[in-house]
C-alpha cells in the first residue's frame, strides 16, 4: 500500500513538527514520521530534562549554603533521586504531551509511527507501507556516539538518555569526556552527593575556549569537589556493574580510576545509517552528516536536511533556524541562510557560560585588530547581591571597524544578558550602540557598556 502526501518531513525533533505545520497551513497535505518520541533528543533527553535535573541540583546546593544568606535550615539537608527522578519525568513528559496534542489539531497534516527508509527519491518505507512525496523533509537528529574503547562491549556503561533513568544516587560516578554533556552532568551529581571524577582526553578542558574561560570554570568545578584528569589517551574500560574503572594507558604517569557508575560524554553521531540514503542518491559527508547547502539542500533535488543530521549545528536553537530558513526560502519568498547564522551557545553548569561569535583567539586568528573588555563577576552588583561572583565577562570588537566580533560571560545570568550582544551583532552595529545605551539597574546586563568602554589592545 502506498500513501501520497505532498510533503513528507521525517523526524518529530525541533525543526519537523514546526515545519509540519507550515507545510500543512500552505495548503500541502502533509505527513511527519517519528519512530520513536515525539518532540526529539531536546523534550525527552536534551535540554528539558537536564536543565530540570540542573534546577534540583541548584536547589541542593543553594539548600546548603542556605546559612550564608541567614536562613537557617533546620535538620540538615537531603536529596531524594526518585522525587529528583519523577519532577524531571514529569516536566519532559508534560512537554512531549502538549506537543502530540497540538499536532493533532494541525489540519491536512498525519502523525506516522515507525522508522522511515528511502527506497527511491520519493519513496520512504515505513513498516509495510510506502510514503510518497515530490517534498522530503529531514529531520533526524543525532545520538551519543559510542567510542571504540577496550571493554566498551562488555563493561556497564550510561549515556546522555541511561543517566536520565537513574533513581539511585552513584556513589562515585566517572565520566568520560570533559566538554559540555560531561561538565553538567558532573556539576549536578556532585552537587546531588556523588563523589564525581571527569576525565578528558584533551590536554584541558573546553578546548574551544580561550585558556581564561576555560581555566575559571575547571576551578569552579574543582572547588566544589570534582576531581579532573585531562591528557588521558588510550582508554580503556574494565569492570562489572557497581565496580567499574577508567584506565588511561598513555597518560603520564598512567591513570586508572575506580567507581561505581561510567558516563560516556564524547561526542554525538548523526542518526543517518539506517535511513538508505544510498536508494536516495543523497549525499554524506565521512561523519555521517548530510551534506546540505546553505539553504538545507541536499544534492537531490526536493529532499532538504535540517537539525543535527547536517552537521551545520548541535543545539536546538540551530535546528529551529534550519526550519525557519526552510520555510522562509520555500514559503515566504525570502532568502535565508545558514552562514548569515552567528555562532551561539551556553554551557548550563551554575553559574553558566554563555558564548557567541569568535573567541580571542579565533578573532587574531582571522587578522582582526582586535580590543578585549573584561570584568570579573565580583564587580557585577547583582553576583554580589546573589552572593554568586564566580565568573567573568569578556567582549571581542574589531578595533577599526568598532563591530563586535563576540563575548563570553561566565557568571550568573549571563546566558540572558548575553542577547544584549548578539542582538547588537545581528544589526551590525557598532559597540558604541551598546557603550551609549542606559540599562536597568541593578542586572547583570549594565555592565556590559563598562566592560566595552574599558577595551584594551589584545596582547
Amino acid at each position: 500500500m502506498t500513501q501520497r502526501f505532498d510533503a513528507v518531513v521525517v523526524g518529530a525533533g525541533q525543526a519537523g513538527p514546526s515545519l509540519a505545520e507550515r507545510l500543512s497551513r500552505s495548503g500541502r497535505k502533509v505527513a511527519l514520521i517519528e519512530r520513536k518520541l515525539v518532540g526529539g533528543t531536546c523534550v525527552n533527553t536534551g535540554c528539558i530534562p537536564t536543565k530540570a535535573m540542573v534546577a534540583s541540583a541548584y536547589a541542593a546546593h543553594l539548600g546548603r549554603r542556605a546559612a550564608e544568606y541567614g536562613v537557617m535550615a533546620a535538620g540538615g539537608l537531603s536529596v531524594d533521586m526518585e522525587k529528583v527522578w519523577q519532577r524531571t519525568r514529569g516536566i519532559s513528559d508534560r512537554s512531549r504531551s502538549n506537543l502530540e496534542t497540538w499536532l493533532a489539531g494541525v489540519p491536512n497534516l498525519t502523525l506516522i509511527r515507525g522508522h522511515a527508509s528511502f527506497e527511491s527519491p520519493r519513496t520512504l518505507r515505513v513498516g509495510e507501507a510506502l510514503v510518497e512525496a515530490s517534498e522530503i523533509f529531514l529531520n533526524v537528529g543525532g545520538r551519543a556516539a559510542t567510542p571504540d574503547f577496550p571493554g566498551v562491549d562488555s563493561v556497564p556503561y550510561l549515556t546522555n538518555v541511561g543517566i536520565l533513568q537513574l533513581r539511585e544516587l552513584p556513589k562515585h560516578l566517572l565520566i568520560v569526556g570533559g566538554s559540555y554533556i560531561g561538565l553538567e552532568f558532573g556539576q549536578m551529581f556532585r552537587r546531588f552527593g556523588s563523589e564525581v571524577t571527569i576525565i578528558e582526553r584533551s590536554e584541558r578542558l573546553l578546548p574551544r575556549e580561550d585558556p581564561e574561560i576555560a581555566d575559571a570554570v575547571v576551578e569552579m568545578l574543582r572547588q566544589e569537589g570534582i576531581t579532573i584528569h585531562v591528557g588521558a589517551e588510550c582508554i580503556e574500560l574494565h569492570g562489572a556493574a557497581g565496580g567499574v574503572s577508567v584506565v588511561a594507558r598513555c597518560a603520564d604517569p598512567r591513570m586508572e580510576v575506580h567507581g561505581s557508575h561510567i558516563l560516556l560524554a564524547v561526542g554525538r553521531q548523526p542518526n543517518t545509517d539506517a535511513l538508505g540514503l544510498d536508494k536516495a542518491g543523497v549525499a554524506i559527508d565521512r561523519h555521517g552528516y548530510i551534506a546540505v547547502d546553505d539553504q538545507c539542500r541536499t544534492n537531490v533535488q526536493g529532499i532538504w536536511a535540517m537539525g543535527d543530521c547536517n552537521g551545520k549545528g548541535a543545539f536546538t536553537h540551530t535546528s529551529y533556524n534550519d526550519y525557519e530558513i526552510v520555510a522562509a526560502n520555500l514559503l515566504d519568498g525570502e532568502s535565508r541562510r545558514i552562514s548569515d547564522r552567528i555562532p551561539c551557545y551556553a554551557l548550563f553548569t551554575d553559574p553558566p557560560l554563555a558564548r557567541i561569535g569568535l573567541t580571542e583567539q579565533e578573532a587574531k586568528k582571522q587578522g582582526h585588530d582586535v580590543r578585549v573588555g573584561t570584568r570579573p563577576m565580583a564587580r557585577v552588583g547583582r553576583a554580589i547581591e546573589r552572593g554568586e561572583t564566580t565568573g567573568m565577562m569578556k567582549v571581542i570588537v574589531d578595533g577599526g571597524s568598532g563591530q563586535l566580533l563576540g563575548a563570553a560571560i561566565l557568571g550568573v545570568n549571563g546566558d540572558e544578558a548575553i542577547h544584549a550582544l548578539l542582538d547588537t551583532m545581528y544589526a551590525k552595529a557598532t559597540y558604541q550602540t551598546v557603550t551609549h545605551a542606559v540599562h536597568i539597574h541593578p542586572t547583570v546586563a549594565e555592565l556590559l557598556p563598562t566592560t566595552l568602554q574599558d577595551m584594551k589592545a589584545a596582547s
